[in-house]
């Protein structure tokens, strides 16, 4: 039972939680965080503002998402194609992570939110890597949510580095490729410690997967929607989990 001080602090009201059906509200959520630069350019601001903005409103996504259950979040935070941006850009997200860390660190751990990340990490800036390293062991004992970070993350790289792993096991001895199986090179992705989404949510009216978990989604329900991401809010989230919940999933097997 909720205490005075949950409900009032609660995020969504009893009719919002009747909406759902609490026996179905899926594990692992995926989002493709899309359109914080057309959200700064329609306000007419620095296409960083609007990454800002974007930032804000994942720590509100991740704190409804725990409300309704969910255990994984992951988030499309920067692909291995990102970096043909401008270079100003791209230096002022990595601040923007590095600030993003440091600020949330304390209240992902007050909130039981346990930070990981996938991708290659090896181009990422040093101050960027601290900062990732110590909010991951800071929060390794919260077990409400786990808030997953993909950050140089492409999916097709991410199979890459998983056959070239197992490769290297071959090589050694430690398999054999009669042992290779779609649940063997599963344990080889950067995901391995999750189980694969049941939904992925895309803003901004985009209808591409853009690289992002290409193994990983291949039977994950797609919901699409045109709110620009940092206008995406706890009852855009809760829509999303609500069409999910009245789609019947076959898994290929119909």
């Amino acid at each position: 039972m909720m205490t005075v001080s949950e409900e009032k602090h609660a995020i969504y009201s009893p009719d919002d939680l009747a909406l759902l059906d609490g026996s179905k509200i899926p594990s692992h959520i995926a989002i493709i965080m899309d359109g914080n630069r057309r959200w700064a350019k329609r306000q007419g601001l620095p296409a960083i503002m609007g990454h800002w903005k974007g930032a804000d409103t994942l720590t509100k996504i991740v704190r409804s998402a725990s409300e309704l259950g969910i255990r994984t979040l992951t988030v499309y935070s920067f692909s291995t194609e990102n970096w043909g941006r401008p270079s100003d850009e791209i230096d002022a997200l990595m601040h923007l992570f590095k600030v993003y860390l440091e600020r949330q660190r304390e209240p992902m751990i007050l909130e039981g939110v346990r930070l990981d990340a996938i991708g290659d990490h090896s181009r990422l800036p040093s101050f960027v890597l601290n900062e990732l390293a110590l909010s991951k062991s800071s929060t390794a004992h919260c077990k409400k949510i786990d808030l997953v970070l993909a950050i140089n993350y492409g999916g097709r790289d991410d199979v890459r580095r998983a056959f070239c792993a197992m490769t290297e096991d071959l090589e050694k001895g430690l398999m054999s490729k009669d042992q290779v199986t779609e649940q063997m090179i599963s344990r080889y992705l950067d995901t391995a410690a999750w189980p694969d989404p049941e939904l992925l949510i895309r803003t901004s009216g985009e209808r591409r997967q853009s690289n992002f978990l290409l193994w990983q989604l291949c039977y994950s329900e797609f919901y699409y929607t045109d709110v620009l991401w940092p206008d995406f809010d706890e009852q855009d989230l809760l829509q999303a989990v609500r069409e999910y919940q009245l789609r019947r999933r076959r898994l290929g097997g119909e």
